[in-house]
């Protein structure tokens, strides 16, 4: 991953896991994260947290879309988007880390 790259292409194959430099705790089924840099909190609802507890370990979007589309009723193209749009919002206030293989 480029440091001076502010916006990071997330894509089917990237593989997505937690910043090391944050602090998350549960609350009734949704989440709660502290950015420890930042000082920031961020909320999630029971979905979010959900896609927060799969990537306390590092795994691809593929994999996170499709244990959401095993355990939620949703559309293929709508978890996508939204599960996309998240991981955008994550990475945008520093709470994971995407990884992009470009070796083939």
């Amino acid at each position: 991953m480029n440091s001076k790259t502010l916006e990071c292409k997330i894509l089917q194959d990237s593989i997505v896991v937690a910043s090391a430099e944050q602090i998350s705790s549960d609350l009734g089924g949704e989440a709660v994260i502290l950015n420890i840099k930042s000082g920031t909190y961020h909320g999630l609802n029971e979905v979010g947290a959900r896609i927060w507890d799969l990537i306390k370990k590092p795994r691809t979007v593929k994999d996170i879309k499709a244990a959401l589309l095993e355990e939620y009723e949703v559309e293929a193209k709508q978890c996508e988007h939204d599960l996309i749009a998240l991981l955008e919002d994550l990475f945008a206030a520093g709470l994971i880390n995407v990884i992009n293989e470009t070796a083939v």
